[in-house]
């Protein structure tokens, strides 16, 4: 990572994954993963692995593509309830390197006056040029990053 450059923060579900799209409409240009991120797993207690239904993904290589040309400005972070397991899941998909992840908090309740659990977004673990988080718009402080890969 470059200390001079800003991070871009990416969320997954929604931005990346446009997982409220018409399940019988895949968007063009996306292909369909079936995937089981212990993330997933965990929301199924007290069934087998095997038993869990794979959480469909849909992912459009050609945003990787143009993540990576935006390498010369930002730094890449994950910044989705997948954490770590985007690198394992998402990132070979859409040709990613492995990143850093926000290691989000456990809990996923509102926020102070109904906010969704994800605000206030990330905070920038460096002082320096303000953050960029792909799919919101904010710029307020929150949890810090985590699992910077060597």
């Amino acid at each position: 990572m470059n200390s001079a450059r800003p991070f871009l923060y990416l969320d997954v579900d929604g931005p990346l994954n446009p997982y409220a799209a018409k399940p019988e409409r895949r968007p063009e240009g996306y292909t369909t993963h079936r995937m089981k991120p212990e993330g997933w797993l965990a929301q199924h207690p007290g069934l087998p692995s095997s038993r869990v239904r794979p959480l469909r993904v849909w992912l459009n290589p050609a945003h990787g593509q143009a993540l990576l040309k935006l390498t010369d400005r930002y730094d890449l972070v994950w910044a989705t309830t997948w954490r770590e397991e985007a690198n394992t899941f998402i990132a070979p998909v859409l040709g990613l390197p492995p990143l850093p992840f926000v290691d989000w908090p456990t809990t996923l309740t509102p926020g102070p006056n109904g906010t969704f659990w994800k605000n206030p977004p990330p905070r920038h673990p460096r002082r320096g040029p303000p953050l960029r988080l792909a799919g919101r718009r904010t710029r307020r402080p929150g949890p810090g990053v985590r699992g910077r890969p060597s």
